[in-house]
């Protein structure tokens, strides 16, 4: 029932970084961090022909993802298996360039040392504009909370658990349409029972288990078709039948919050990391701002004229 959701805030870069922060349903690997650097040293998870990767290749993907994208990952371990063939697989495609002199040619030649110098550029700024450990301060965190304070919403969340019965074959719409609204109706007649109608009859993989319960989480991550009806729903209400694209759902809401401003001790760490931030990005401004003041700037506009030519 999960769709990904979007928070865009009004302070620029501040409310963009918290707001993504605080997202609900987000997953670790929907786009890949970029590939380590080989580690062939090691015993292997896994091989393909020539091709291996080594245990501490994995570990150097792993450390450079955030805490929690990390705990993620580790628990997917599909997404995780799917990586490791995707690098296999690269690691194989460049065994066949190099066997062939691509790394030689002009043209792979000046992208690698435009990459590189790019990397260096990057690395290199980044030592010069280290933050101060001690930045901010719980002044400047109040006054960037306080900044921002109409943009730290927190949307209305439901609690929503439900019964769902697929439609596999267009002919069987009718018939699965009698059966959920024979479902709403038991359910209606006693919803302290919904957790063993949904148990025995759900088809949503996961939650039927669970007493088809789905956690809280903002409308916009329910299936479009349900949305209006769940905010109608009182606590305890069991709806009627709902159709959508994949089939027909019987809700029950369980627990509704109302809408809120997030507290500074939950925005914390999330504040913390894009202010800290920020200030890189105006100490590596000034920086490179000084350097072009270090000596006398000349442009040869015939020159350029005949580049543009």
């Amino acid at each position: 029932m999960k769709k990904p959701t979007l928070v865009v805030g009004a302070l620029a870069l501040l409310v963009v970084a918290v707001g993504l922060g605080l997202r609900s349903g987000s997953d670790p690997v929907a786009a890949q961090p970029p590939a380590p650097v080989s580690v062939a040293d090691g015993p292997a998870v896994a091989r393909l022909g020539n091709q291996q990767v080594a245990v501490p290749e994995l570990q150097a993907l792993l450390a450079t993802l955030p805490a929690e994208s990390r705990e993620q990952l580790r628990a997917n371990r599909g997404a995780l298996e799917t990586w490791i063939r995707s690098r296999l697989a690269q690691k194989a495609v460049l065994e066949q360039a190099d066997a062939q002199g691509w790394r030689q040619r002009p043209q792979v030649e000046q992208q690698t040392r435009a990459a590189t110098e790019q990397i260096v550029f990057r690395d290199y700024l980044l030592s010069v504009s280290q933050v101060p450990a001690d930045y901010p301060s719980a002044a400047e965190l109040q006054l960037a909370y306080d900044s921002g304070k109409a943009q730290w919403m927190t949307p209305p969340l439901y609690r929503v658990s439900q019964i769902f019965l697929a439609v596999d074959d267009p002919q069987s719409t009718e018939a699965v349409r009698r059966q959920a609204q024979e479902l709403s109706r038991r359910a209606q007649a006693a919803p302290a029972e919904f957790a063993g109608l949904a148990s025995q009859y759900s088809q949503e993989p996961g939650s039927a288990g669970r007493g088809a319960d789905s956690g809280l989480q903002p409308l916009q991550q329910l299936v479009p078709e349900v949305r209006s009806v769940v905010a109608q729903l009182k606590p305890g209400a069991v709806s009627q039948a709902v159709q959508s694209a994949a089939g027909f759902h019987v809700l029950k809401l369980t627990e509704q919050q109302p809408a809120r401003t997030a507290s500074l001790d939950e925005l914390r760490p999330r504040l913390t990391e894009a202010l800290r931030a920020q200030r890189q990005e105006q100490i590596a401004k000034a920086y490179l701002e000084g350097m072009l003041n270090t000596a006398t700037l000349s442009i040869d506009g015939a020159q350029l004229n005949k580049v543009l030519e």
